[in-house]
């Protein structure tokens, strides 16, 4: 009969306590959400105040308030479409970098890891201006093409550890029955590392759906994000938490949808290279 050691019973503990601290600010967001503005604002706040579906029901625009949809498919939008573009131009670098490195590869890396190093206030006014100047001002497309580029460096670093754990034998087989690289990439290399690609997609997805700099400054009306249709929800004056907390919940399902649905591929994913 096999005994846990008390060490690894006390880890288990701590990893439930921790586990626990982090959830706490979500059920908080979720029960202040389905509170009345009077009622969230009280201090300390109440546990048993009536429920109310007003948060809501202003969220959705049915108490004359702007409808969140248009935001919503633009983030949507924005985000899907920046990371399939990240993941085509990212299998193939990451494929050079691992599989068949190039000369100084871990140069070549450090570089692309060296383009996070920059705030991204820093490059805003010239974006701004390179924006104005083609009419690209308030388009989703200018979003997606810098998701794009925001995401990709991080998108190869974490794809090239996942390629290095494809079997070279596989590979050599395919390039004798007489595979081209796009069917190389497309039907040997992609399922075997499926797992990283989809931790990979879900890190970008997750990096597009919550960019709030980018889309405040270089968005109006037409290109509005779902993060920027939040701020709009905090105001000087009046009360807002409740209302924040529903807009926030709403838009956070997207992300923990997307994360519910992959997380045998995420756990998958993460761990490969872990254990050599």
């Amino acid at each position: 009969m096999n005994v846990r050691p008390p060490r690894v019973k006390g880890l288990g503990l701590v990893a439930w306590l921790a586990g626990i601290l982090f959830f706490l600010p979500i059920a908080w967001m979720v029960l202040t959400s389905f509170h009345s503005e009077e009622s969230a604002a009280t201090n300390p706040p109440s546990f048993a105040a009536s429920l109310t579906l007003d948060g809501y029901r202003d969220f959705f625009g049915t108490a004359g308030g702007a409808s969140p949809w248009p935001a919503l498919v633009n983030s949507t939008v924005a985000s899907l479409a920046s990371t399939l573009f990240v993941l085509v131009l990212a299998l193939p670098a990451a494929y050079a970098l691992s599989i068949r490195p190039v000369k100084k590869w871990t140069d070549v890396l450090f570089f692309f890891l060296s383009t996070k190093m920059l705030p991204v206030v820093a490059g805003l006014l010239p974006i701004y201006l390179l924006a104005k100047n083609t009419g690209m001002l308030d388009n989703i497309w200018l979003l997606v093409i810098l998701y794009t580029s925001m995401n990709l460096p991080i998108a190869v670093w974490m794809m090239q550890s996942f390629l290095a754990e494809v079997p070279i034998a596989v590979i050599e087989a395919a390039r004798i029955d007489g595979a081209r690289l796009p069917t190389l990439l497309a039907r040997v290399v992609a399922p075997i590392a499926m797992p990283g690609i989809a931790a990979t997609a879900l890190i970008c997805f997750i990096f597009s759906w919550n960019e709030l700099l980018f889309a405040r400054v270089l968005s109006g009306v037409v290109a509005q994000t779902a993060p920027v249709f939040l701020t709009g929800f905090i105001t000087s004056q009046g009360l807002f938490l409740a209302k924040v907390c529903a807009a926030s919940l709403v838009i956070s399902l997207p992300v923990l949808a997307a994360g519910f649905a992959a997380q045998d591929k995420l756990v998958q994913g993460l761990s490969l290279g872990a254990v050599k």
